[in-house]
């Protein structure tokens, strides 16, 4: 029996898929993942509430039946691309995490060939942790850096899929 591997397609994020995904909720302890409003980021130019920000760096991640499954944001620093992953709160323990990464990995690599591609992942985020691990990344560094909430650890992972 072979297994179903769903399909991704990636797109430009539009202020409208942007809307929505500001409108997901999470349940606790992921609910820190959440967005605010997407009206106050355009009227503070943060994030993809930028339009220039928004084309540059974020895309939407859609499936088989052409719905918003998900988004990255494809961050570019020096020979590296950081990844920043969001799945739909309604598929987050599904068993879709490994495939969407890799997915996601995979387009970051087409756009960059030459970049590494990372990600940071919360250390308490073992659900994640392990989808990143199927998915061909590894840890490579523990640190602590603040985020909105205070300092909190990190693991940097690394995509190492074979080639």
């Amino acid at each position: 029996m072979t297994q179903y591997v769903p399909q991704f397609r990636f797109v430009p994020m539009t202020s409208e898929h942007a809307e929505e995904l500001c409108s997901w909720r999470y349940e606790p302890p992921f609910d820190l993942y959440g967005w605010s409003n997407f009206r106050q980021m355009e009227a503070d130019g943060t994030e993809f509430g930028d339009p220039d920000i928004r084309a540059k760096q974020y895309i939407t991640v859609l499936n088989d039946e052409g719905q918003m499954i998900g988004f990255s944001q494809l961050f570019p620093l020096l020979g590296v691309t950081r990844l920043g992953l969001g799945l739909r709160p309604d598929q987050c323990g599904r068993g879709l995490g490994a495939a969407f990464a890799r997915a996601v990995a995979e387009e970051a690599r087409r756009r960059a060939p030459g970049d590494e591609i990372d990600l940071e992942v919360l250390t308490w985020n073992e659900r994640a942790i392990r989808a990143y691990q199927k998915a061909g990344f590894h840890m490579t560094d523990t640190y602590v850096r603040n985020t909105p909430t205070g300092p909190a650890e990190f693991h940097c992972m690394v995509y190492a899929a074979a080639d």
